[in-house]
């Protein structure tokens, strides 16, 4: 017999089928057993009778054959797709089976302390919750190409070990690359700049790692970037841009995982209106004129500044995001276009979505002897980004670009409180797989 899919059941009522799944929960009445069966598509309600099915424990994997029947309408469970049938199971076969669990994974929540829940990985992905943020995660990832393409974006791949440190500075990772020294990309950055000369438009999805030496709620060691760079284009253009592969990401996530964030309580994302322009300093004076807080000497917005600057946006504007631009030029990245107008500031860009920064990018520096005479100022060598030069010594056209967050941009999705849990295995300073400080089962 073959197989049937548990969310396949519901068309074959007072027929018999074969079963396969975990044991999610079971539930003894007397010599009657009560299993709770989960598969990809979903879970069902299996009763037997018999020892072999008392044995059972939680996370069993096991193999069911038994009639599906429809379930008496008082005891029809709404929670569930399949709450209108059960399985009279009339034979079952263990195929693998399961340590006592070191906590109740049944629970609709599985309220556990973030390093208990990271400890257990392989564990706690499997409840349906936690699970659920992972496919809010393809969603994402599924809305971005789709935008990207759109734009007429074509999809490269680049690598993730380079020459150079992508963007200078101390939180780059070394690696010893044979006999030679090498750096995990910062980001996919100058690899997706030398694209542009081939393809115009380009987009791709990379990992990239930063050493930073802190822990917070937001940041990863490693994360996954996705990101666009567009050729012949103007500042007013990328930004029209970066809102529509933002507008449509999220818009295609509210449309796609509607029942998760209903079951993670949240509202679709508000995107429908005009998203609110404003620069740095524009966004540090309405700050200021409604909290009192003043930092409109600061060089950069920060995590409060962004909370608050969305509040403005979604009460003044009726949208979740808001793009925040003309950073101090100093303060980003070499390639960025300063402002002609006033150099102190950059052509750069943030779009922030409830409270948090999900995507930053600029219009780049593209005539070679300029960007060549900014790495030198920065205090970089020339000679330690020469392949990247060369794209633009054999003729870059006006570009630009920008790099969303996948583990941000879910976790601001669905309202998680830390980006770790937007991870499916996440790296910090603290942990790879377990805490350096050691695990115990």
């Amino acid at each position: 017999m073959e197989r049937t899919l548990i969310k396949d059941t519901l068309k074959k009522i007072g027929k018999k089928v074969k079963l396969q799944g975990w044991v999610n929960t079971k539930r003894d009445h007397g010599k009657i057993t009560f299993l709770d069966l989960r598969d990809r598509t979903g879970v069902i309600q299996v009763v037997g009778l018999g020892e072999v099915f008392s044995k059972l424990s939680s996370e069993y994997v096991v193999e069911v054959e038994g009639v599906v029947k429809g379930r008496p309408e008082n005891l029809v469970n709404k929670n569930i797709e399949t709450g209108s049938i059960e399985v009279e199971g009339q034979g079952l076969r263990i195929l693998s089976s399961s340590a006592e669990l070191p906590f109740d994974m049944a629970k609709p929540e599985l309220n556990l302390q973030l390093p208990t829940l990271l400890d257990y990985r392989t564990l706690t992905l499997r409840h349906s919750k936690v699970s659920k943020i992972f496919k809010i995660q393809e969603a994402v990832m599924e809305g971005f190409r789709n935008a990207s393409q759109e734009l007429e974006c074509t999809e490269v791949f680049v690598p993730t070990i380079s020459a150079s440190a992508t963007e200078g500075g101390a939180e780059v990772f070394k690696v010893s690359y044979y006999d030679h020294e090498a750096f995990l990309i910062q980001s996919p950055q100058l690899y997706k700049q030398m694209m542009v000369p081939v393809f115009e438009r380009v987009y791709l999805v990379s990992h990239a790692y930063r050493s930073e030496p802190s822990v917070t709620t937001r940041h990863l060691s490693e994360s996954i970037q996705m990101d666009c760079e567009l050729g012949f284009v103007g500042f007013g253009e990328l930004l029209d841009a970066l809102e529509f592969v933002g507008r449509r990401t999220l818009k295609f996530v509210s449309e796609k995982c509607e029942d998760i964030l209903k079951d993670y309580k949240v509202e679709k994302a508000k995107v429908d209106s005009k998203i609110p322009r404003v620069t740095m300093r524009e966004a540090q004076k309405i700050i200021l004129e409604r909290s009192g807080v003043d930092h409109t000497n600061e060089p950069d917005l920060m995590p409060e500044d962004e909370r608050e600057i969305s509040k403005w946006a979604y009460e003044k504007h009726g949208s979740d995001l808001v793009t925040v631009t003309h950073y101090p030029t100093t303060k980003r990245a070499f390639y960025t276009m300063p402002d002609p107008d006033n150099p102190e500031y950059s052509l750069s860009y943030d779009l922030i979505y409830k409270g948090v920064e999900i995507l930053s990018g600029s219009q780049r520096i593209n005539d070679y002897d300029q960007l060549t005479k900014v790495i030198q100022q920065r205090g970089l060598n020339p000679e330690n980004f020469k392949m990247y030069l060369q794209a633009f010594k054999y003729g870059m056209p006006p570009e630009g670009g920008f790099s969303f967050g996948l583990e941000r941009m879910t976790m601001q999705v669905l309202g998680l409180g830390n980006v770790r849990e937007a991870s499916l295995f996440p790296r910090d300073m603290e942990r790879v797989d377990f805490l350096f400080s050691g695990h115990k089962e």
